[in-house]
């Protein structure tokens, strides 16, 4: 066990060390930019990466909009769970987010698909819709980045071959954009 502790701890470095910093200011400046200008701003993934999308609104909804005149609208497309439910019941789970947008996607809003293989299907059909609709996309990333990492205007890319550590690296971005954006 301790060996396997300090190989995940050894990964978790590595991981640190690939983080691209020009990757996330460009980011949280998109973000911010929404913000002033009105835009909203979803966010979605499955499983785990699911858990940081409603993470990610948490903190930026409350964490850094909490008693400014101007808030941001990030809008976790994975928390309506009835809606997902009735989509993936009676069409199928590969639009579940998707057929969200088309019902709120606007113009210049920004759409932040976090997928750590980067290739979750329904995670593709959500930012190609967008990308097809004029909005900003960006892919929250692990691995070599897969689809989503060539498919989204904006990339975060943890770059480590492990999933889970790819995951503590979107968490780690998730802060990062709740620092430079309070």
């Amino acid at each position: 066990m301790l060996t396997i502790a300090n190989d995940y701890l050894s990964l978790l470095q590595k991981g640190i060390g690939n983080i691209d910093i020009s990757e996330v200011v460009q980011i949280a400046s998109l973000i911010n930019d929404a913000c002033k200008n009105g835009n909203q701003v979803f966010v979605f993934g499955n499983g785990g990466s699911g858990s940081t999308a409603s993470h990610f609104a948490c903190d930026i909804n409350k964490g850094v909009s909490y008693s400014k005149g101007k808030r941001h609208k990030i809008i976790c497309l994975n928390d309506n769970i009835p809606t997902m439910l009735a989509y993936s019941n009676d069409i199928g789970y590969e639009i579940v987010f998707v057929e969200q947008l088309k019902n709120l996607l606007n113009e210049g809003d920004i759409v932040i698909g976090i997928s750590g293989s980067g290739n979750s299907k329904n995670v593709l059909l959500a930012i190609e819709y967008a990308n097809n609709n004029n909005a900003i996309t960006v892919g929250l990333t692990g691995f070599d980045g897969g689809q989503l990492k060539k498919m989204s205007k904006y990339s975060f890319n943890a770059a480590i071959n492990d999933m889970q550590v790819s995951e503590d690296m979107h968490m780690v971005f998730v802060h990062l954009m709740m620092k430079c954006l309070s």
